[in-house]
């Protein structure tokens, strides 16, 4: 301070950006969350988007943590080393939003030196990176409700992918060793859609016998599952027991970025990319296609048609998403139900 004159300040640090152009979330553009994020540990994780930022601005009081501004595979971090603060967010003119801390009024008395320290990280969501930088700070990987699961299974994918050297083939070995898992499971509900198979012509024909009759259909219909010992949902449900660790996974590929950049082989040299040539999202409907004709079953016209569509419809959503994404529902539709 000048000699002779205290002065105030009270120092502040901001991170301000604009959303990216892959901002917006669709089905054909599935990336993940972009906004301000804060965590500490008392409150732990939190995160808001740009709207939220403007609309309903975060004004907390805070000891410790940080704040930060996250996209799908980088961010920009703040740790303030000051102590108490203020975190904020703010809407700017042309579409731009900040998040930053501002620390307790500070007086400099003459002939004195205040400093005010802050460690940035900037750069890419790696795991490792981020746990070593601050706690907490993993959390802005957006695995999304199911992190519980997902995290175990990036360990695991990731320690595969430094034994065979190639990410394409860890997700191929990781989705075949997460069936095997599911084994006896999926062979419960194999085993139930076959006795529903064999029955199903009956129901047919209960179904145009009894077509005019709802409650007497019901009695018929149970009377023939008890008669044949059939669970008509024991198809269903060991499937429905794994639909968490797929999606788990399917949000893993996504959202790794040490799946950027990363090669398969051949054509396919950016795993976190789209097939430029489309030959795996054709190789997996085609495979889909070719699992109806094997598994052939009595069905009424408009499931028939239905079934026939899901191939196509498939596809066409695939085709968009990441090469590793599509290996991984190849390799769940294909290596795994042989």
């Amino acid at each position: 301070a000048p000699a002779g004159t205290a002065q105030s300040a009270r120092p502040y640090t901001e991170i301000v950006r604009s959303p990216g152009a892959d901002a917006g979330r669709s089905i054909f553009n599935p990336v993940s969350f972009q906004g301000g994020a804060i965590y500490t540990q008392a409150d732990k994780f939190d995160k808001f988007g740009f709207d939220d930022m403007g609309k309903k601005p975060l004004d907390r009081a805070v000891t410790d943590g940080w704040v930060a501004q996250s996209e799908h595979y980088f961010v920009a971090a703040l740790m303030p080393q000051d102590g108490r603060r203020r975190c904020h967010t703010r809407a700017l003119p042309d579409n731009r939003y900040a998040i930053g801390c501002v620390a307790d009024t500070v007086i400099v008395a003459p002939g004195q030196q205040v400093a005010y320290a802050n460690t940035l990280y900037l750069g890419p969501k790696e795991h490792d990176r981020l746990a070593a930088a601050a706690p907490g700070l993993g959390l802005t990987v957006d695995f999304g409700m199911l992190t519980v699961i997902a995290q175990p299974l990036f360990w695991l994918l990731r320690h595969i992918e430094q034994l065979v050297g190639n990410w394409g083939l860890a997700i191929i070995l990781l989705t075949a060793l997460i069936k095997l898992a599911f084994y006896r499971l999926s062979a419960t509900s194999y085993r139930s859609m076959a006795q529903l198979r064999n029955v199903q012509p009956r129901m047919l024909e209960l179904r145009e016998r009894y077509k005019d009759d709802r409650e007497k259909l019901n009695e018929k219909m149970m009377e023939l599952y008890r008669n044949e010992k059939v669970n008509p949902l024991g198809g269903c449900l060991p499937i429905v027991v794994q639909i968490p660790v797929f999606i788990a996974l399917y949000w893993v590929l996504l959202e790794s970025v040490e799946l950027r950049h990363a090669p398969f082989f051949g054509w396919i040299q950016d795993l976190s990319s789209k097939d430029p040539y489309f030959v795996l999202p054709i190789l997996m409907g085609a495979s889909m296609v070719i699992q109806q004709r094997m598994t052939p079953m009595s069905m009424e016209p408009i499931q028939q048609r239905m079934m026939m569509a899901l191939p196509v419809v498939f596809t066409v959503f695939f085709a968009f998403f990441p090469a590793g994404l599509v290996l991984y529902w190849l390799g769940h539709q294909h290596v795994v139900d042989q």
